[in-house]
């Protein structure tokens, strides 16, 4: 198949974290419409993944951009996150700058070709291509993965460095005031450590200050519930502000599973077997796990609450989180022997088909990091969710699905922080039960959910929120474009 029409390029950075909801996008902008050519830029390995994932259906082209890893003090073929260990990931994304000459020339000869380029869509770690697209003439867009109101807070967190300036634990953000007051402990590792002469403090404030120079920023949400995060962006950047979500890819999509785990078929088949509004999915995300004390009391809490649950177990911090998972060390002893015998638990080793599961009748919540795909993933199907925030802005996405909208418990915070297994119990029995406080969970969610199909509705009488903010970023770029012709055309004359 085909595609005609200009070209609209869309630039991932070098993470599955990132890289899939580029091309959830990619794919969304396709079935859209049908008059764009859609070409999607990164390093040949990605590349080489990626070519993988794509539809056989699909038009999406795949353009390589040349990237030696070894030039900038990283393994060979070092080209992902998911190979790095965490303190080089700030490394790849200092390297991931050099790019800039070899992305300027590929626009170039883009823009030779009969699909010239409507815009570039980049990341929210390439602000240095807003520049680049300036230069050239393109309408440029940052589209961020993560929602409005945890990317504001981490997007503020980075520029102000506001915990730097108090010896309380509690401190407010300076130009993001309607959020309250935030915790040192809902802060990341690399925020809380750093003292603004850092290795990240000096990329992001650079990265974050480029921002200026780009047309707008798509958001991966929805203005309905997310409205205090687009504010934030607007009154900080003056520039338009558009929510597309939940852009999310497909339970047939090829590039969710990470190899080896559990087919759709088998939880399925389990959860089949158990009443509706009865199950507990827990799952931390593909990069992440939890210490191994945590993962013993997480069991503990497990077996006391006697609810049926589904739990994606990977080795603990410490050890390789791919290699083999050692239960007779990690878990308590008889632990899964006393699961299988009552048949309450399915343990699922390192990856699961969480769309699948989370859609299924007899999910009731979800144990989940907060990583925003998952929390989409979940309210699009009216989940309530426990939250176990981990890394980046996932405890302020927890802090709104908590405080703002009410679909979320705080179960724990953190990969370091002590837990006991009788607390978790407690707030799984809240969130599962048919006591009040769970009730009212359940129902927001559900409200939620059809929020998003609200939103997501593309009739002839009627067109969602997101379906139209899509429309409109369509629109803002074609409008550049045929502007951008008419001075061209105008100069050459």
């Amino acid at each position: 198949m085909a595609a005609e029409g200009e070209n609209i390029i869309l630039f991932p950075f070098m993470a599955q974290g990132h890289i899939i909801p580029f091309l959830a996008l990619a794919l969304q902008i396709e079935q859209t419409t049908k008059r764009y050519t859609i070409t999607i830029v990164n390093t040949p390995l990605n590349i080489k993944k990626l070519r993988a994932s794509i539809p056989a259906e699909s038009s999406i082209n795949l353009l390589e951009i040349p990237f030696a890893s070894s030039d900038h003090g990283l393994p060979p073929n070092t080209e992902n996150t998911d190979v790095l260990p965490y303190h080089l990931v700030v490394r790849l994304l200092e390297a991931s700058t050099s790019l800039r000459p070899a992305l300027r020339e590929l626009l170039q000869k883009l823009m030779e070709d009969p699909h010239r380029p409507l815009c570039i869509i980049a990341d929210i770690f390439f602000g240095w291509t807003a520049s680049v697209a300036k230069e050239l003439g393109l309408f440029h867009l940052i589209f961020s993965g993560a929602g409005g109101y945890g990317l504001a807070c981490y997007y503020s967190l980075w520029v102000n460095l506001p915990h730097r300036k108090t010896n309380s634990n509690e401190f407010s953000l300076p130009d993001f005031p309607e959020i309250h007051t935030l915790h040192k402990t809902q802060l990341p590792a690399n925020i809380s450590e750093a003292n603004g002469a850092d290795a990240w403090s000096l990329f992001m404030r650079k990265n974050l200050s480029e921002w200026i120079n780009s047309d707008g920023i798509l958001f991966n949400t929805l203005q309905e519930f997310d409205s205090l995060g687009m504010l934030y962006f607007r009154r900080k950047l003056s520039r338009p502000v558009w929510a597309i979500g939940p852009v999310l890819l497909s339970t047939e999509s090829k590039s969710r599973g990470k190899g080896s785990g559990v087919s759709p078929e088998i939880c399925r088949e389990w959860l089949d077997t158990k009443p509706w509004n009865s199950v507990l999915f827990v799952c931390f995300g593909s990069m992440n796990t939890i210490s191994a004390s945590q993962m013993m009391q997480l069991a503990l809490a497990l077996e006391d609450s006697r609810r049926n649950f589904i739990w994606v177990v990977r080795p603990p911090i410490g050890f390789n989180i791919n290699s083999d998972f050692k239960a007779e060390e990690w878990l308590p002893q008889g632990f899964l022997g006393r699961i299988q015998e009552s048949k309450r638990g399915l343990i699922v080793h390192n990856w699961a088909p969480q769309l699948e599961i989370l859609s299924h009748v007899a999910i009731s919540a979800f144990l989940s990091h907060c990583g925003w795909n998952s929390v989409l993933e979940a309210l699009s199907h009216g989940v309530p969710i426990l939250g176990w925030p981990m890394a980046a802005e996932q405890f302020f996405n927890c802090k709104l699905l908590e405080e703002e909208l009410g679909v979320c418990l705080e179960v724990a915070r953190g990969k370091s922080c002590e837990v006991r297994h009788e607390d978790i119990a407690a707030k799984i029995e809240l969130a599962m039960s048919d006591r009040e406080i769970g009730k009212e969970m359940r129902r927001k969610a559900c409200n939620i959910r059809d929020m998003i199909r609200n939103a997501m509705k593309n009739e002839d009488t009627c067109m969602g929120s997101s379906v139209k903010a899509m429309d409109d970023f369509l629109s803002a770029a074609a409008a550049a474009f045929i502007k951008e012709k008419t001075t061209e055309t105008r100069d050459q004359n």
